[in-house]
């Protein structure tokens, strides 16, 4: 019997004669407190298998599990910098890879060996993940692992719409962590509670200083770094919206915004602003990194910094902003990170980049350009992140393939350019309305990318690997889920859309009515393009599917999820309906009365259904946005029928 694929597929495995058979009573045993937490989880799971499970705090004595540390092969693990706060670790245990681990099932028993904590912690998850594929019975066998990616992260947006609930954060943790991700940021625009600032976040359901902290101590029990992140230059509409604020823009109205969405760089009060929020954020994070942004100032250049950039450039303005920038996080003691996209665009300058500042170049499309420029970055002696994405964003139920490819081929480009680490990104844009649980396929794939990319890119691994995420992730093992998945993730192959930032699902969900009779319009042209029948066909697809409970040992976390995914398929449902009717109305057809009532009760539905899973898992935040919308379509729908 030879192990079944797993959703992070190991280095190595050699298999051996014969199985080790579960005993009715198990000792798990370690010496070191660190290893308690895995065993913890080691010992739940085989609870629910109906085997008892003691923890042993020993070195020495009969168990059936045990855990040691020594001196072990590296299995091909790069270190990219021993300035990383993880690698220092890695050289503290003697120049053995901290993450490194082997695990050895034989007819007696179980043993692991790792010469630091987290390898051990990986050790009894790869275990976990084997009894979950095969019970009570598991092939002999001896693994040797180690991951590609010194950093193997998550970028949770948290600032579009959804701020999820310190117990979602937590569950999160430590699903991610099962998947041996170690790192994560939580993407903050205005949602913390600043006490010099208060106004920042009202309305938003910030997160506070103590429920960060929180967060932090789990991370730090599942060997996950918890990396702080704040928009520092664009993205600072939320801020520059508010009277108090909007001064500092560079450009009133910019992106439709009163205060526009960038800082003004000249003006000495950004940097002031900057240096309080910093003083109350950054002390928070026991990390070394953290992430600044700076990516997408729109307004750079066009409004109050304009004359300055005309005798000396976009590019130096700019730099000379991120270096005051990087001057508060050496304050703070922070390895400055920073988005790539500026830098790129005016790649002249990368030799004036302070050294250690960390790049963090992202791109979303599979054949994206920003994806080969990597190498600039890693020319330039910069240390650098590659950061894919899920393709979540701006949809329902997720562009599958998309991110899939666009992961795999910018972990190979991270490792070809001797990137340090690898950021899995997942944004919330235009209200947030796409839930967790569509992102979870692609983050379990940046997982397996990042520990192991040559398995994790073969043509048969990824093709199969839904099949994988929903068995051993979810414990379904019959198809049924697995094909729901590929089913509400394939709305762009569906309906012919090739690959795009967003879904027209998404685009024409909330957008009034009236945006969709112009006829230059955009996203209305974007609707033209898709066939009638296809919406249709679709529509049915996704009304037949049917998401099955969860077993026994999916846990809370994992229930809400799948409550999710059901209600990812009705929105996509709901907007092909939608779509049907816009498409009509600018083909000049009049929707029948009776259509536009049914799409009125379903979108109320739908709504109600929206609020009630929305809050399973997050504050309200600006839920109220997206019922607005849906209350407007209401009403659009009912005006028009009586007509």
């Amino acid at each position: 019997m030879k192990p079944t694929p797993l959703v992070v597929p190991v280095k190595r495995v050699r298999p051996m004669r014969g199985e080790f058979r579960w005993p009715a009573a198990a000792v798990l045993a370690s010496p070191t407190t660190a290893d308690l937490v895995p065993l913890g989880q080691l010992a739940q799971d085989l609870a629910a298998l109906g085997v008892r499970a003691r923890i042993e705090r020993s070195a020495f004595g009969p168990a059936t599990v045990r855990i040691r540390r020594e001196a072990i092969a590296d299995c091909g693990l790069r270190i990219a910098d021993s300035r990383h706060d993880s690698n220092r670790q890695a050289r503290a245990a003697g120049g053995i890879p901290y993450e490194a681990y082997r695990l050895t099932i034989g007819p007696e028993g179980v043993e692991m060996a790792a010469s630091g904590d987290a390898g051990a912690y990986y050790a009894v998850q790869t275990l976990r993940d084997l009894v979950a594929a095969h019970g009570l019975r598991l092939p002999a066998c001896a693994i040797e692992d180690a991951p590609d990616f010194a950093r193997r992260g998550v970028y949770h947006d948290c600032s579009r719409g959804k701020v999820p609930t310190v117990e979602t954060l937590k569950a999160l943790v430590e699903q991610l962590a099962r998947w041996k991700i170690n790192e994560l940021e939580l993407y903050v625009e205005n949602v913390f509670r600043f006490r010099r600032h208060p106004d920042i976040g009202r309305g938003y359901s910030p997160f506070s200083a103590e429920d960060l902290l929180e967060v932090q101590d789990h991370c730090r029990r599942h060997h996950v770094r918890l990396v702080g992140s704040l928009a520092s230059f664009g993205h600072m509409e939320k801020i520059l919206q508010l009277p108090a604020y909007r001064r500092l823009g560079e450009k009133a109205g910019g992106g439709g915004w009163p205060g526009g969405t960038t800082l003004c760089p000249t003006d000495p009060a950004s940097i002031r602003l900057v240096a309080d929020l910093y003083e109350e954020f950054l002390p928070l994070f026991e990390a070394e990194d953290f992430n600044v942004c700076g990516d997408e100032p729109w307004e750079l250049g066009k409004g109050r910094s304009r004359r300055r950039a005309e005798r000396v450039g976009v590019g130096r303005v700019y730099l000379d902003f991120l270096k005051k920038i990087h001057a508060l996080c050496q304050r703070h003691g922070k390895r400055m990170n920073a988005w790539a996209d500026i830098v790129l665009d005016h790649a002249d300058l990368l030799a004036e980049w302070p050294k250690d500042i960390v790049m963090l170049n992202w791109e979303y499309a599979p054949e994206g350009g920003r994806i080969p420029r990597t190498r600039e970055i890693a020319r330039a002696g910069l240390p650098l992140v590659v950061c894919p994405g899920t393709s979540a964003w701006n949809s329902h139920g997720c562009r599958l393939d998309m991110g899939m490819r666009n992961i795999r081929r910018f972990a190979a480009e991270g490792l070809r350019c001797g990137a340090e680490g690898f950021l899995n990104t997942d944004w919330g844009d235009n209200g947030h309305r796409n839930m967790l649980a569509v992102s979870l396929h692609n983050f379990a794939y940046g997982a397996a990318c990042g520990w192991n990319l040559r398995a994790a890119a073969d043509g048969g691994f990824a093709r199969g690997f839904t099949e994988v995420f929903a068995r051993q992730t979810f414990g379904a093992g019959d198809g049924r889920l697995a094909a729901a998945i590929r089913t509400l993730g394939g709305a762009s192959e569906a309906l012919d859309l090739g690959d795009s930032n967003n879904t027209v699902l998404c685009d024409v969900f909330l957008a009034p009515t009236k945006r969709f009779l112009l006829r230059e319009q955009w996203q209305a042209r974007r609707l033209d393009a898709v066939d009638a029948a296809d919406l249709a066909a679709h529509r049915r697809a996704l009304g037949a599917l049917r998401w099955p409970g969860p077993n026994g040992r999916a846990g809370r976390f994992l229930a809400q999820r799948l409550e999710e995914y059901a209600l990812a398929a009705r929105l996509d449902a709901l907007a092909c309906g939608r779509a049907a009717v816009l498409k009509g109305l600018r083909e000049g057809r009049t929707p029948r009365a009776a259509d536009l009532r049914a799409l009125a009760a379903e979108t109320t539905e739908v709504a109600s259904e929206l609020e009630r899973v929305w809050l399973l898992g997050n504050r309200p935040s600006r839920l109220r946005d997206n019922l607005r919308g849906m209350r407007r379509a209401v009403a659009e729908y009912r005006k028009t029928a009586s007509a």
